[in-house]
């Protein structure tokens, strides 16, 4: 497994995504992706679904020092006196003791970059988690929380894949020894995995296409990912992606179609924010 090294905080590169995973198939599905190799585990306070994903991590039986585990705080529980109230209650919800890694889920406008960052940096005297970072800030954004931060930010969780460029986040990230982890890693599927240049590299390497795209993405500096499932068996397929490398014609060929820039999120999760 790759491990990006991203101010102190040790990520191993892929990881399993939880959104929309609910109750026992939540916890069933954590369980096996550690037992398929995952060590990377996300969720979130808006997924509702910590405890079903702490559950999953115990029902593994494997040693809580062995995981990466992320979760993050809502972009309207992150001023000082909410942040680290919310991040409590997700360490208590997963019950597995310090979280490695808290996030601000959203920027809000509506609340001091500085407020934010201060409280983000509290949950780490309070030992909620090991490291900080945020998700879904633009470049500029960026720079100005790392500047104010007093512990280093980790990493800037945005939504990433072959037609969405990301160029000016990851310049941003690399700045700052950060990491860039890749949600919704794979786009919506269909017209992504289906590219001729995606499958025509899926052919030669007997890799599907997501296989491909992913590979593509942890292949970058600092770049990792985090793909959810439901399915077992892609669950698997999405991790086995460590025993073959592109080439850097395949590499340039993919990265030449992010120009689509082809958002998949919906801007109504999180209304006055600017888009990363």
């Amino acid at each position: 497994m790759k491990i990006i090294e991203a101010n102190g905080a040790r990520i191993p590169a892929i990881g399993f995504g939880t959104y929309t995973l609910e109750g026992e198939t939540c916890v069933d599905m954590v369980a096996k992706a550690i037992d398929a190799g995952y060590r990377h585990l996300d969720t979130a306070r808006m997924y509702g679904n910590e405890k079903e994903v702490g559950e999953g991590i115990r029902r593994s039986g494997i040693e809580r020092e062995e995981l990466f585990v992320t979760t993050k705080v809502w972009w309207t529980d992150i001023g000082e006196a909410d942040l680290v109230p919310t991040a409590r209650k997700a360490v208590e919800a997963l019950n597995i003791g310090t979280v490695d890694l808290l996030l601000i889920h959203w920027p809000n406008h509506e609340i001091a970059l500085e407020e934010s960052i201060d409280a983000l940096n509290a949950a780490i005297g309070e030992e909620l988690t090991k490291h900080i970072g945020v998700a879904n800030f633009p470049s500029a954004m960026l720079d100005e929380a790392a500047a104010m931060s007093a512990a280093p930010l980790a990493c800037n969780q945005v939504e990433y894949h072959p037609f969405l460029s990301q160029d000016a986040v990851l310049s941003a990230c690399r700045r700052h020894d950060m990491a860039m982890i890749a949600y919704s890693p794979l786009g919506q599927g269909g017209d992504l995995l289906g590219n001729s240049v995606i499958r025509e590299a899926a052919e030669r390497h007997g890799k599907t296409s997501a296989q491909i795209v992913l590979r593509w993405e942890i292949e970058q500096d600092g770049v990792g990912a985090i793909p959810r499932t439901s399915n077992p068996d892609r669950l698997k397929e999405n991790i086995d992606i460590f025993d073959f490398s592109l080439t850097e014609a395949e590499h340039e060929a993919i990265t030449a179609l992010t120009h689509r820039r082809e958002r998949l999120v919906d801007p109504s999760f999180a209304p006055n924010w600017d888009r990363a």
